[in-house]
């Protein structure tokens, strides 16, 4: 199985973001957009996981969640990987609370269950809205989203998610875990 774990934002929040970029959805060549069904910010990524693996990789995310509070956060900008003028990847990014360590817990948790792909790259919380095969300049794109800024949300729960590759990438939740409340933090 592929796996991974990830924030899933609110409706009310993804449909601004829906809203915001609607007119651009289908104009620049060459962009690709998955369906809003799999928007996410990803925690980590943790690859092809044995199935004999799940049931501590539950554990250890369900202790991971409980240790952090959940972040105060929100949608006010667009980019692209590895540049706006050469990417591959159209995104919303986030800001609010800082969300490094509950990546790392998060990620340290599947290593230490067994997950041994994990990811390690820097954590940059972003919402992947578009792809491209081939590097393509965001830069007109990023200029016209410049005034988005969208409403405030609380993460509230971890989620596992199993990715099924495909012309159509499925995606399957396997579990959900709530984050500490804010106040404990």
């Amino acid at each position: 199985m592929r796996l991974f774990a990830a924030l899933v934002p609110p409706d009310e929040v993804l449909d601004e973001i829906e809203t915001a970029i609607a007119p651009h959805v289908g104009q620049v060549p060459g962009l690709r957009w998955p369906d809003r069904a799999t928007w996410h910010i990803t925690l980590g990524f943790f690859g092809e996981v044995p199935e004999r693996v799940l049931p501590e990789l539950e554990v250890r995310l369900a202790r991971a969640a409980a240790r952090h509070p959940a972040p105060a956060l929100a949608f006010d900008h667009f980019g692209g990987f590895s540049s706006v003028r050469r990417a591959r990847v159209f995104w919303a990014g986030v800001t609010g609370d800082p969300m490094t360590r509950l990546a790392d817990s998060v990620r340290a948790g599947a290593r230490r269950a067994g997950a041994a792909e994990t990811d390690e790259k820097r954590f940059h919380p972003h919402l992947t809205l578009a792809r491209a095969k081939h590097d393509q300049d965001l830069s007109s794109l990023v200029e016209s989203l410049a005034g988005f800024a969208g409403s405030p949300w609380r993460a509230e729960r971890v989620r596992l998610v199993s990715s099924t590759p495909g012309a159509q990438v499925k995606y399957t939740s396997l579990g959900e875990w709530a984050l500490a409340s804010p106040s404990r933090g």
